[in-house]
């Protein structure tokens, strides 16, 4: 199965962020699930290196880099990126700049989409 994930909340503020990365990361420790994560709007910022959280707090950093780690995509909206300051060189090792052209495909080969 290939899930694709589109988050468009920031990274902290809300749960959504967090709540989708806990079920990416559930996901992609399966053998038969590929999953990809599209970070758009706010959810760009969730892809930004080097956050800083307190002990004890969630870090989508960490979280997004273990589904890196584990086979996952993560692709984040370039003009989202733009419109909030964050260049490439800010993206956690393995996430990578993108756009409109790669969510399409990404959400037609998607057997399940799911938005947070």
């Amino acid at each position: 199965m290939n899930a694709l994930f589109i988050i468009n909340d920031p990274p902290y503020g809300t749960e959504r962020a967090y709540n989708a990365l806990r079920l990416a990361y559930s996901l992609v420790q399966r053998e038969d699930v590929h999953v990809r994560v599209f970070l758009i709007g706010d959810g760009a910022s969730c892809a930004q290196g080097s956050q800083r959280t307190p002990n004890g707090y969630y870090n989508l950093e960490r979280m997004i880099s273990g589904v890196i780690r584990r086979g996952g995509e993560v692709a984040v909206c370039g003009s989202c990126m733009d419109a909030r300051g964050l260049a490439d060189t800010a993206l956690i090792e393995g996430a990578c700049r993108s756009g409109m052209d790669e969510l399409t495909e990404w959400t037609l080969a998607a057997d399940r989409v799911l938005t947070f």
